[in-house]
């Protein structure tokens, strides 16, 4: 999860700094069919859930390294 997560909020602030430079990513162009409200908010989502992912999953990786070593 933590790759994952970490995928979002890099593929999230990518969007957010190329939208600046009017180069959008292509898998993103599907979210301005709704309009530029809703395109910020699923970038600014993309980057918060991944953020979120990266550093929720941390935790879990260190408890399962710490319970491996110790048996």
């Amino acid at each position: 999860m933590k790759n994952i997560g970490s995928a979002m909020a890099i593929f999230g602030i990518l969007a957010i700094v190329l939208g600046f430079l009017n180069r959008v990513p292509k898998l993103l162009i599907w979210i301005y069919n709704w309009g530029e409200t809703t395109a910020w908010i699923i970038k600014i989502a993309l980057v918060v859930v991944g953020g979120a992912l990266y550093l929720f999953s941390n935790g879990e990786e260190e408890e399962e390294e710490q319970e491996v070593s110790e048996q």
